[in-house]
């Protein structure tokens, strides 16, 4: 696949980086309740053809099982065109699994590893030969910076970065604290 038909396949999975965890405990279950609620920000794709387009998106997401995983859905808007989106993502062993719209069987990406860090998740992203990686920042309560990067010749380059805001933020605190 080439890096613009990525480019378009990772603002489908958009969506998913607000909705990884921590580890299979009481960490894992804070994170996902902190990534609970609407959000919204700009974003931009970073490299290849369509580098410099500017999109906007705005997602809400809810628990599966505050430890186990996480869906998260809403739109992102180029212009005068909107794309759904929708994402799943949920522990398998001590990795996660998931996929954006209907995974990479249909026309979404697979969710196919993963590991949490604190406030910092990074899963692996797979569709047929294209092998990428997104990875979550919470970066404070009310702020997620997503960066979503695809393996060229070996090395990750980065396409799209996000930064989504807590809709609301004055009213909402989360288990994470500064």
């Amino acid at each position: 696949m080439s890096l613009q038909r990525y480019c378009k396949s990772a603002l489908i999975g958009v969506a998913a980086a607000c909705s990884i965890s921590v580890t299979a405990n009481a960490g894992e279950a804070r994170y996902f309740k902190s990534v609970e609620g609407n959000w919204s920000g700009p974003g931009s794709i970073v490299a290849g053809k369509y580098k410099g387009t500017k999109f906007f998106c705005n997602f809400k997401g809810s628990s599966i099982n505050r430890r186990t995983g996480m869906d998260i859905s809403g739109t992102c808007r180029v212009g005068v065109f909107t794309q759904k989106m929708s994402a799943k993502v949920y522990r398998s062993g001590r990795s996660y699994r998931g996929q954006f719209l209907d995974g990479a069987k249909g026309k979404g990406l697979d969710i196919v590893s993963g590991r949490l860090s604190g406030k910092r998740l990074i899963v692996g992203i797979n569709r047929k030969q294209l092998k990428g990686a997104m990875v979550a920042n919470l970066k404070n309560n009310n702020r997620l910076n997503l960066t979503i990067s695809v393996r060229v010749s070996g090395e990750l380059i980065p396409v799209i970065g996000i930064t989504l805001d807590r809709k609301n933020a004055r009213a909402r605190k989360t288990a994470f604290n500064d």
